[in-house]
């Protein structure tokens, strides 16, 4: 293994405690019409591809204008949800951040909506730690195409052998290993089951991390 001179964090489930809001926006929505969306469901249409669940609203006859609708409802659901708590930073990360920080470079690679993304971290006190952030509408194609993770590598100007990403979603690894990148994966509350194929290294606690990291850089 080359020496590691970059880390590329995903946010949502890494960073943040968020995808529990997301997965509870979601799901109130498509409650309205009469479909339950289980932490299955989300897991396959939302952390294994990335489709959403609006193929079952296509087959009931609706159109691109009213999904675009609705999804703009579950975007102010969502955003609604992360105002109502304070802080979403998961315990421990911003110590692993401190230190990571004085040995290496590092960015953050996500599929959130710059807005949401922002309104997650406006009092984290996380941001200072990064070179740069790449969210949505940043790239053309989102996880699990290589596009996100191709461009921290341009913005960090380093070759694949030297940068590691920490997802914590079965897109998110995919997304690295089309991009030519080593993934260390920690699983989230929808992920428990899945043994991430192809993974640098597989997870099961957030507090693991400084232990693999301390022993990488």
């Amino acid at each position: 293994m080359s020496k590691l001179k970059a880390i590329l964090w995903d946010n949502d489930g890494v960073l943040v405690d968020t995808e529990g809001l997301f997965y509870q926006a979601n799901r109130e929505l498509f409650a309205k019409h009469d479909i339950e969306l289980t932490h299955q469901h989300f897991f396959d249409w939302f952390l294994l591809e990335n489709l959403g669940a609006w193929h079952l609203l296509q087959t009931r006859g609706m159109d691109d204008a009213q999904i675009a609708a609705l999804r703009d409802q579950r975007n102010r659901r969502y955003a609604a949800l992360l105002a109502e708590t304070h802080s979403h930073v998961i315990d421990g990360i911003a110590e692993v951040l401190h230190h990571a920080a004085q040995r290496t470079r590092m960015g953050v690679v996500t599929s959130s909506r710059r807005d949401h993304f922002e309104q997650i971290h406006r009092d984290s006190n996380l941001l200072h730690h990064f070179e740069f952030i790449v969210t949505e509408g940043d790239y053309l194609h989102s996880k699990p195409a290589p596009d996100p993770y191709l461009i921290g590598l341009s913005r960090l100007g380093l070759g694949t052998d030297e940068c590691i990403v920490i997802e914590d979603s079965p897109r998110g690894l995919r997304s690295a290993l089309a991009a030519g990148l080593r993934c260390i994966v920690i699983r989230n509350e929808f992920c428990r089951h899945y043994d991430f194929p192809g993974a640098f290294l597989v997870l099961d606690q957030h507090t693991q991390i400084a232990k693999v990291l301390s022993e990488l850089l």
